[in-house]
């Protein structure tokens, strides 16, 4: 797994009940359903793509390939979001994905 940003890492040891509260509150609504992993993160990526959050955008892209996404599925749920967030949205959350994508190859 990739190191995380160095401003998340200096957060998470600054406050560290913080941030545990955090991952508890995540841990549990990942599993307060049936979606698999894989969906989860997907679907997180889009959301984060609505959002325009760049740094969730690279979250979730590299979540999404330790579920075992294929970068195809990655590019098309990027492309879903062309007919509601527009093409200067999704082209956006286009090249954050490719930033993360890049670095895999």
């Amino acid at each position: 797994m990739p190191r995380k940003p160095a401003k998340f890492r200096e957060f998470t040891e600054t406050y560290p009940e913080i941030n545990k509260a955090y991952e508890n509150l995540g841990d549990a609504v990942h599993q307060a359903g049936p979606i698999d992993k894989k969906t989860r993160e997907l679907i997180k990526l889009g959301i984060s793509s609505g959002a325009q959050k760049e740094g969730a955008v690279h979250s979730h892209t590299r979540k999404a390939l330790e579920a075992g996404a294929a970068k195809e599925e990655i590019l098309q749920v990027i492309l879903l979001t062309l007919p509601t967030l527009g093409m200067p949205s999704m082209m956006a959350a286009m090249t954050w994905v490719k930033d993360i994508l890049d670095e895999q190859t």
